[in-house]
């Protein structure tokens, strides 16, 4: 699906670099600032551009039914290849409609989007974007006043440098922001 969806350019072309990269990055220290929102009872989470599948493979081992949308085929792959015997269901799905999803009865605890905003037009990361791949800002208030609207109560809104060293060298810091409905 990849290749029809605008966002997700650049993402299939580099999938083994990326993978190797995001690979290195422990869910723990990915998720530091929220981790204390992910529930301790076995939950429903959604994860919307999962991916490698690390974050739903945690969530999984944590005992969470875990639905996975990718729309990278290359980075869905991957996910299957390093997460063989986890629990978690994929879809070849994409924002912003996430079409084949809307079909599902699913209704989710939890909606993870980490690192997938920008993708569409907007972006609460703050830095040059890499080339070759679609990005836009946004800022994280322009963002609470849509959730705002949607009846969404802002529970966290933590600005921090990037995991990656690379990303910290650009000057990139990233914006978290958490929301309950």
């Amino acid at each position: 699906m990849s290749i029809d969806v605008p966002g997700t350019e650049g993402y299939g072309k580099h999938a083994d670099v990326l993978a190797n990269d995001w690979r290195k990055i422990s869910f723990e220290d990915c998720h530091r600032q929220v981790l204390h929102l992910i529930p301790k009872a076995p939950s429903r989470i959604l994860d919307v551009g999962a991916g490698i599948g690390r974050d739903a493979a945690a969530l999984a081992l944590m005992g969470h039914a875990v639905v996975a949308v990718e729309p990278v085929d290359e980075l869905r792959a991957a996910a299957t290849n390093f997460y063989p015997a986890s629990s978690v269901v994929w879809l070849d799905d994409s924002l912003p409609d996430l079409c084949l999803l809307a079909e599902r009865t699913n209704t989710f605890d939890v909606v993870m989007a980490t690192a997938v905003w920008m993708h569409l037009d907007l972006s609460l990361r703050h830095g040059p974007f890499p080339a070759g791949r679609r990005m836009f800002d946004v800022s994280a208030e322009d963002t609470i006043r849509l959730a705002e609207a949607h009846r969404l109560q802002l529970l966290l809104n933590v600005r921090s440098g990037s995991v990656q060293q690379a990303n910290r060298d650009k000057g990139i810091v990233w914006t978290r922001l958490a929301f309950m409905k």
